[in-house]
């Protein structure tokens, strides 16, 4: 059996693929809603977060045979407990990253994290609007909220414990755009007009995540973007495209197949 660790739209893409080529499959995500995208695409799946050891005990009561990591760029505490578990049990990790990309803008400031982001916007004046999730919202409330000539939107998915989150914090439910992508250029256009938008703060979360239109939607509007960039981390086996996955699947588990068909990507 096959651990994947998915959540996003491209991992559970890569999670049927892998079903297809007949690997048997346990897909896990953080929340209910995605593991109920999963479930409609027939795919064992189960919800909630896996420290280290939660990780080893399912490998090894389940009878895992290798540890396919397609989790967001920006999981790193998943991907560090994957890489961990998969180690002490000894079995094959395999990471799927996205792509990275680039951008050429003069407006542009690409950081290392997301405190460097908060500082650069803290000394900046306007509208401020975060695309960066809940999960690190306190290090820019802690460091913009009291500014008076900085406004902070965030836009982030409509779940509970987001908006739970942003009540802790004290966001002010006018600033909070709760909503789910991906969207058009002209989609992040209309919003950043809406709300008089003069920075935005992302991250290179890859095409799928469509950074590139929130970007592009900036830079035709002269808005000033804040990027941040990847964790470094070092995965040894990594990937970008699927085929390349499933080959490695195949050297080092053995599959349910005794033939191997033709595998065919979009």
């Amino acid at each position: 059996m096959i651990l994947v660790l998915a959540g996003t739209s491209d991992a559970r893409a890569l999670a049927l693929e892998i079903q297809k080529e007949g690997f048997d499959l346990l897909a896990t995500v953080v929340t209910d809603n995605a593991a109920g995208e999963l479930k409609e695409t027939g795919i064992n799946v189960q919800a909630g977060r896996l420290t280290a050891e939660e990780m080893v005990d399912l490998i090894e009561t389940r009878g895992i045979q290798a540890v396919v990591d397609a989790s967001h760029p920006f999981a790193e505490e998943a991907s560090k407990n994957a890489m961990n578990a998969a180690e002490t049990v000894g079995v094959p990790y395999i990471r799927y990253e996205r792509e990275s990309q680039t951008f050429q803008y003069e407006k542009m400031k690409v950081v290392e994290n997301y405190e460097e982001a908060a500082d650069i916007a803290a000394a900046k004046k306007g509208v401020v609007m975060l695309t960066t999730g809940s999960k690190t919202l306190q290090v820019f409330t802690e460091k913009l909220f009291g500014k008076p000539d900085i406004r902070l939107i965030a836009r982030m998915l409509p779940r509970v414990d987001n908006m739970e989150k942003c009540e802790q914090l004290g966001f002010p439910q006018k600033n909070i755009v709760a909503i789910q992508g991906p969207f058009s250029k002209e989609f992040d256009q209309a919003l950043y007009r809406q709300y008089g938008v003069t920075l935005m703060v992302t991250k290179e979360s890859g095409k799928v995540g469509s950074v590139d239109e929130k970007v592009e939607a900036a830079k035709e509007l002269g808005i000033e973007v804040i990027m941040i960039g990847r964790p470094k981390i070092n995965y040894g086996t990594v990937y970008s495209n699927f085929f390349d996955v499933i080959e490695e699947l195949h050297k080092k588990v053995s599959s349910k197949c005794t033939a191997r068909n033709n595998i065919h990507f979009n």
